[in-house]
């Protein structure tokens, strides 16, 4: 488990990155990857949409582009301090302070639930799916993108003693151990770095 797969970690990490991520965000996940992973998805007959993880709501942003309202979740406060700067408190967005482990939702709530740059942190990966699969209406979509596991020997050293990286065999995995179907995988990235993520969709269950 990487250093930032602890959520105490990670949230003290974020109280400093929150100043300047919408600076850094860009060179890693930009808006034509967004734009990319949102047409992965069905908004057909406006959905209710969960953001998992929404940090600074740069994926919310893109979400707002095709549904006019949207449940928010981040465990760092700082994170979400930024979020409220562009959308405010009572705006577009319905903000929430929490843990994806455990979303503080009914089941069977959300149509859509989408989780960009998250999953990297989640020390167990398999129960927050299951999680998202219970307030996800039966077959209703996922999306999470993560880091795509480097080819380097060495890279990957140094990514598994940060956080969570991995492949499409550990993304299959993990889905399908969850209980999501119809699960497919699309790899992105910056022109330089072309498959730096992976991008996961998949639907619960009927």
């Amino acid at each position: 488990m990487g250093i930032l797969e602890n959520k105490a970690r990670a949230r003290f990490f974020y109280k400093y990155l929150s100043r300047v991520y919408d600076q850094v965000n860009p060179f890693i996940w930009n808006e034509e990857m967004r734009t990319e992973a949102l047409d992965l998805l069905d908004f057909d007959g406006e959905p209710l949409v969960l953001d998992v993880g929404c940090g600074t709501g740069f994926g919310t942003e893109g979400l707002l582009e095709h549904v006019d309202r949207v449940v928010a979740l981040d465990q760092s406060p700082h994170q979400l301090q930024q979020a409220y700067g562009k959308f405010g408190k009572r705006g577009p967005v319905d903000f929430h302070l929490g843990d994806a482990e455990r979303l503080p939702f009914a089941s069977n709530t959300f149509d859509i639930v989408w989780s960009s740059g998250s999953i990297e942190y989640w020390p167990q990966p398999v129960r927050t799916l299951r999680e998202i699969r219970r307030v996800l209406v039966p077959g209703g979509q996922v999306l999470v993108v993560g880091p795509n596991y480097p080819d380097h020997t060495i890279t990957q050293k140094l990514a598994d003693a940060i956080m969570l990286f991995y492949d499409e065999a550990d993304a299959d995995r993990m889905f399908t151990k969850a209980g999501f179907e119809d699960v497919e995988h699309v790899l992105m990235g910056p022109s330089y770095e072309p498959e730096v993520a992976i991008t996961t969709v998949g639907r619960a269950p009927e």
